[in-house]
């Protein structure tokens, strides 16, 4: 049962920050800044992009950071700030 729980609370945690992502991220395609641009910033800020794809409404980037850290987060397609990074 304890087993259960803790399964339970896990799963609704990793489905929390796509959900609050897409939130984040209603903005119309036409104001979308395109993906290049996304890379572009990121490449800056030091990080090494594996993929950049679309979910939810958002752009999601699988990149390592400048700590070396693997990270999965959302970005606003207009403004390109964070908002939200999904866990795993």
């Amino acid at each position: 049962m304890k087993t259960l729980v803790i399964a339970t609370i896990i799963l609704s945690t990793l489905g929390g920050a796509s959900t609050f992502a897409a939130e984040r991220c209603n903005v119309p395609k036409d104001q979308w800044q395109p993906v290049d641009a996304l890379q572009t910033k990121l490449e800056k800020d030091g990080w090494k992009v594996r993929q950049i794809k679309t979910e939810d409404g958002c752009y999601e980037a699988y990149a390592v950071n400048q700590k070396g850290e693997r990270m999965e987060t959302f970005f606003n397609p207009k403004t390109l700030e964070a908002v939200g990074e999904d866990a795993g």
